[in-house]
């Protein structure tokens, strides 16, 4: 049945009214964009990143949330690398005592062979040469390919090596003696040639990085020389055989290595060290679009050497300083008390090969914490250390047997020789952990990798310069006008 009504049923309540106007007071009249999260659009990223034309969802959120260093994670992986930088070099010079004493000695080879005279300046030349060389090719010549390429060859190669080390340890080679010294030569300018190409590469990784992460690699370093040091002391008081001390030596290295080799594949899974690569890559292509009609595309190397000169040479005087004391020198520091608390078959272990790694891993740990002095006033303490050297001769240092000391000894108290030599120690760890963190920061940001090459290339020079300056310590100190 129709009904009739009237026009004030059809009219809103005062309720509904109410509501109206409401929703009419809260009309929105100017009209914008959905904006992605608050500040987002406003960090003037180009459109095609505001758009995520340019980004995958992985590095959309890596953008949104920073992620950090979960547990230290990268943070080891590079102390882990430092070690294996320096375990090559380690490993030989640790094993002096099986080469010299054992592979060629009139005992095991039945002749009187010049060969383990020679040990020891031959495996150092052999060593230091080709890393040198192939340390500075690295920088303008990239070996092998992209960083990848680079370190995964150069752990692989080092692993063969160590391995073929391992078997000609187990075989009788008291036969052929010359042959065994070359083969040996052979497999350390090999080993020393990919070590220096990993080595460069691996301080060009560790630059994408904060600063620390290249202190962790000087860290890693000193933990080398500390790692091998404690091997060796063990070694001394547990195994009688001088042939199976040298298998384990080489043993741990190899079983270093492959860490190395595993833990590098794994970064890449690491969000935290994706973070930082992704910024390295972005920060490197925007640099690059905006000069690129000013250098064409080519890295100036000219213009990175000259900015990152100071620590450049800071390094290599710190390295320089301290290879020339450290183990010529300081290894032939005799005892002067005969009542002192360290027992003569272990004072050089104790003394100075113990001393000298504990204490430059303390100082490299040091670093990652405090960064004192400030880059520009680096340089003063790093000149300071050249005292060093003349406080070393004026302890109780006997060069070898062809040589007679004619200088006094000055310091004739072990326990300020101990003094002395935790000093340097802990600034040789402390002063180079800080070069090598203050370098890339030298430069643009893009360029940081190539810093990080040119540093670890003055780090070899400083050490390779330094062995070579050690050579005339004997003379010194047995010149005529001492007497």
């Amino acid at each position: 049945m129709a009904g009739t009504y009237k026009q004030r049923d059809f009219r809103a309540g005062i309720e509904d009214q109410s509501l109206i106007n409401e929703l009419a007071a809260r009309k929105i009249v100017v009209r914008e964009p959905v904006r992605l999260s608050p500040g987002w659009e406003g960090t003037d990223k180009p459109d095609d990143e505001l758009n995520f034309r340019s980004l995958t969802m992985d590095q959309v959120d890596l953008e949104l949330n920073p992620p950090k260093d979960r547990l230290n994670i990268v943070f080891i992986i590079m102390v882990l690398h430092g070690i294996g930088t320096l375990m090559p070099w380690n490993m030989f010079i640790t094993a002096k005592d099986y080469f010299e004493n054992y592979k060629f000695s009139i005992n095991y080879t039945g002749v009187n062979t010049t060969y383990g005279g020679n040990y020891v300046s031959s495996v150092s030349f052999a060593a230091q040469v080709p890393n040198v060389i192939f340390n500075w090719i690295n920088i303008f010549m990239p070996l092998g390919g992209d960083l990848t390429t680079r370190i995964v060859w150069g752990i692989f190669m080092q692993v063969l090596i160590f391995v073929e080390t391992i078997v000609m340890a187990m075989i009788d080679t008291s036969g052929w003696p010359g042959v065994f010294f070359w083969i040996t030569m052979f497999s350390v300018v090999v080993l020393n040639t990919f070590n220096g190409i990993y080595q460069n590469s691996v301080y060009g990784m560790a630059a994408k990085l904060p600063g620390k992460y290249t202190g962790a690699v000087v860290l890693g370093s000193n933990i080398s020389g500390t790692f091998t040091a404690v091997i060796n002391l063990v070694s001394i008081l547990s195994t009688p055989s001088l042939r199976t001390a040298a298998i384990y030596y080489f043993l741990t290295a190899l079983f270093v290595l492959l860490a190395c080799f595993d833990t590098y594949f794994a970064l890449p899974i690491n969000r935290f060290y994706r973070y930082h690569e992704m910024l390295f890559q972005k920060e490197k292509q925007k640099r690059e679009l905006e000069t690129k009609s000013k250098i064409h595309g080519k890295t100036p190397y000219w213009t990175i050497f000259k900015q990152c000169f100071p620590q450049l040479f800071n390094i290599f005087f710190i390295f320089f300083v301290t290879l020339s004391l450290f183990p010529a020198v300081h290894s032939n520091i005799q005892k002067s008390d005969p009542q002192f608390l360290v027992e003569d078959k272990i004072y050089v272990s104790v003394m100075c090969f113990m001393t000298f790694n504990i204490t430059a891993m303390i100082g490299s740990s040091i670093a990652s914490y405090v960064q004192w002095p400030k880059k520009e006033w680096l340089v003063i303490p790093v000149v300071m250390r050249a005292l060093f050297i003349p406080l070393f001769l004026f302890c109780n240092y006997q060069p070898p047997n062809e040589f007679v000391r004619t200088l006094p000894v000055y310091i004739n108290n072990d326990w300020v020789y101990f003094v002395i030599a935790v000093i340097m120690g802990l600034s040789s760890g402390y002063l180079s952990s800080l070069g090598m963190m203050y370098c890339p920061s030298m430069v643009d940001s893009r360029y940081a990798s190539t810093a990080g090459m040119f540093a670890a290339a003055f780090l070899i020079t400083g050490i390779f310069t330094g062995v070579l300056f050690a050579m005339a310590m004997p003379s010194v100190v047995s010149l005529s006008l001492w007497g």
